[in-house]
């Protein structure tokens, strides 16, 4: 297994960074969780399957939009979560003295739409284990 990066720092980085993919060969991708690449998600999941290069995202928001699979912490979740630390801290506790948290679970989200466009099977095994098969 070779690893290489493509350095995306701008939305008019990503053409350049999937061409650079291309060239390389790659079979496989990770898209990082940033909030740049979930913006850009759409394209990216556009991207992805024009180059036939499999994805996986860390957000299921990805997945939502075309993306193969995801397997990271609920965006959602997390955002209700920060909402009772900026009541804490509103209503006069110390952020110092707030809990630092870390997302404890993990979903795992399939496109099984895209699965099919890039003529890939799905074990079943894993479909099981999905918190989510989009279908």
């Amino acid at each position: 297994m070779n690893v290489v990066a493509a350095d995306t720092r701008t939305p008019d980085d990503v053409d350049a960074a999937f061409q650079s993919l291309v060239r390389q060969q790659i079979d496989v991708m990770i898209v990082l969780q940033t909030s740049m690449l979930l913006t850009e998600r759409r394209r990216i999941a556009t991207l992805a399957a024009a180059t036939r290069i499999l994805a996986i995202y860390g957000y299921r928001e990805h997945v939502d939009d075309g993306g193969l699979v995801s397997y990271g912490v609920d965006l959602h979740e997390c955002f209700r979560r920060s909402a009772y630390f900026v009541d804490k801290i509103l209503n006069g506790t110390v952020p110092g003295d707030l809990p630092v948290e870390f997302p404890t679970k993990l979903e795992l989200v399939i496109n099984l739409r895209t699965a099919k466009a890039l003529g890939l099977a799905i074990p079943p095994t894993l479909l099981a284990r999905a918190e989510e098969v989009i279908e």
